[in-house]
């Protein structure tokens, strides 16, 4: 399947993250809209060219306050910048099915190269004859590399909101015709 385009299944795949809330929880959310396109040989993916674009008003931490807050430009400005991007640029094969991705990632207006762990779950067929591929990711960030520097102090010491954001990521994807 040398240089196969995939697109995302939006049904059965997911965009995650966490944050520290008060430095004693972590609050969780996910992303419901966001696609991306894969170029990948599956006998080589450290060649694969990944474009990803999430639309963060699909944001979702099961409160609408919160979620409205987030959407704000206290912290995303969706009206302004309505949409997350990431872009491969390097990929580094560091284990069996196991790769670290690096890219560009965009917020806010803000582009720096972060860098996700990614696992390759593996390929098959579906009951319609389709090819599907499966991966699984993880990394980190800080929302302040990006702008997102909101927050407020406790009186108890420390702040409301942590600085690292925790992302992980579940991608089911059909090869394209």
């Amino acid at each position: 399947m040398a240089n196969t385009v995939w697109a995302v299944d939006a049904a059965h795949s997911s965009l995650d993250f966490s944050i520290k809330h008060m430095m004693i929880a972590k609050v969780k959310g996910t992303f419901h809209k966001f696609e991306a396109q894969i170029a990948a040989d599956l006998a080589d993916l450290t060649t694969a060219d990944i474009k990803v674009s999430v639309d963060l008003d699909s944001i979702d931490t099961r409160n609408s306050d919160r979620d409205n807050h987030l959407r704000s430009g206290d912290f995303f400005g969706t009206e302004e910048h309505p949409k997350m991007t990431f872009e491969s640029k390097h990929i580094t094969k560091t284990g069996d099915g196991e790769y670290d991705v690096t890219g560009s990632l965009t917020i806010r207006g803000v582009t720096r190269s972060e860098t996700f762990a990614v696992s390759f779950e593996g390929s098959g067929q579906d009951p319609w004859g389709n090819t599907k591929v499966g991966f699984s990711g993880s990394g980190s960030i800080k929302r302040s590399d990006f702008g997102l520097t909101y927050n407020a102090v406790l009186e108890t010491g420390g702040v409301l909101i942590g600085d690292e954001v925790k992302i992980s990521f579940e991608i089911e994807a059909a090869a394209q015709a």
